[in-house]
């Protein structure tokens, strides 16, 4: 039932603001399934489980992906009152364990800005730039296609927020330190006039690569290994240092345009995972064992 498909991805669309490349997605899960077994709409048990069996070679992750998009359309199904069963308790559910997120450690994290802020002193354009740049990676956890498709509208002259439009279309506010709107405010006088971006670069704005190689070539100088820094390690150094910090879990699914609280709680695993370094690395019985 083409029309059910259509139906649940226009849901998607409306009610929960998904971006194209998500629809995409799921369109593409959908009617690979029904490639398999016909009609989803109208499968039954027997068929799923006929699925998951002609789904056994895939990875865990993907597995988990077309099982998670049948079990929305049948749950969406019911609700809108075409079906009044729910086969999808036959769908595998294979175990995903998250990796944990690749961090900087707070003295890292100081020598990116110490070399940043030594570049930027004698004002030059492009490190006044690099350093705003970072400043809003890792001091407002901004996602790097956040970071660089940021219009000036977004920019308010007085109030210490930035208006972010994140994934799914959706909007939110985020707000900017005192250090932050320093290096935004020094950029803004030095930024090219014209255009509707805030780090504008030929005709539209910089993109996603040439960040990340920028922070890559800043690493580097900074002496730290460049591998190790990309914008979304300072995204993730920004939400578990404000973690350690005391911030609450909610806040900070705010302030990372989280839709589901589920992700942001990978940040308490990582702290966890810090605390017991902490306590191998610093416990007397652990300094004994190192000694014996």
């Amino acid at each position: 039932m083409g029309s059910a498909i259509e139906s649940f991805l226009t849901m998607l669309a409306a009610d929960r603001g998904a971006a194209a490349n998500t629809l995409a997605a799921y369109r593409r899960d959908l009617e690979g399934a029904e490639e398999l077994i016909g009609d989803i709409a109208t499968a039954d048990r027997q068929a799923l489980a006929r699925l998951g069996q002609a789904w056994s070679d895939l990875a865990p992750s993907t597995l988990a992906r077309k099982s998670s998009a049948l079990r929305q359309f049948f749950g969406f199904l019911m609700e809108e009152g075409w079906r009044t069963d729910d086969p999808s308790p036959a769908l595998p559910r294979p175990v995903i364990r998250r990796p944990l997120p690749r961090l900087l450690d707070h003295a890292e994290v100081e020598s990116l800005f110490a070399r940043a802020e030594f570049e930027a002193e004698d004002g030059r354009a492009n490190a006044v730039r690099m350093l705003a740049l970072l400043e809003l990676l890792y001091g407002s956890g901004l996602r790097a296609s956040e970071v660089v498709s940021l219009p000036l509208a977004a920019v308010p002259r007085d109030a210490p927020f930035l208006t972010v439009m994140g994934k799914g279309g959706q909007a939110r506010m985020v707000p900017v330190s005192t250090r932050a709107g320093q290096a935004l405010s020094r950029w803004l006088e030095l930024r090219p006039s014209g255009g509707k971006f805030v780090f504008p670069s030929r005709g539209k704005h910089i993109t996603r690569i040439r960040l990340f190689q920028m922070l890559k070539e800043l690493a580097a100088r900074a002496r730290l290994a460049p591998e190790k820094v990309s914008p979304h390690v300072l995204r993730h150094a920004f939400a578990t240092h404000l973690l350690e910090g005391g911030a609450d879990l909610r806040v900070l699914q705010t302030l990372l345009g989280h839709a589901d609280i589920a992700t942001t709680q990978i940040y308490t695993h990582v702290d966890s995972a810090r605390l017991v370094a902490l306590v191998n690395e610093r416990h007397p019985l652990a300094q004994r064992h190192r000694a014996d």
